[in-house]
């Protein structure tokens, strides 16, 4: 059975819009299956799925600034190392 159809059958159309707005939700979604029951039974579970989900592939805004941080430490580093 196609996983999009599966998830089409079971879950709400607002749950199943939200999942299908971001390829990383699907993905997180398969890695994490026990979501599956979780968001049929209650939708209302969908606010903290994608927070999870954001979380595991550092999507959020600290973690974007963590990463910039990190890019600028390490031009700094190459730039003190060439001088």
């Amino acid at each position: 059975m196609n996983q999009d159809l599966y998830i089409n059958i079971l879950m709400t159309n607002e749950v199943n819009n939200k999942l299908k707005s971001n390829p990383l939700y699907i993905k997180y979604l398969r890695e994490h299956s026990y979501y599956y029951k979780l968001l049929n039974r209650d939708p209302n579970l969908i606010n903290g799925f994608i927070e999870e989900a954001k979380k595991e592939y550092k999507l959020r805004s600290i973690d974007r600034i963590s990463k910039l941080s990190d890019y600028m430490d390490l031009f700094s580093s190459i730039v003190s190392n060439l001088k």
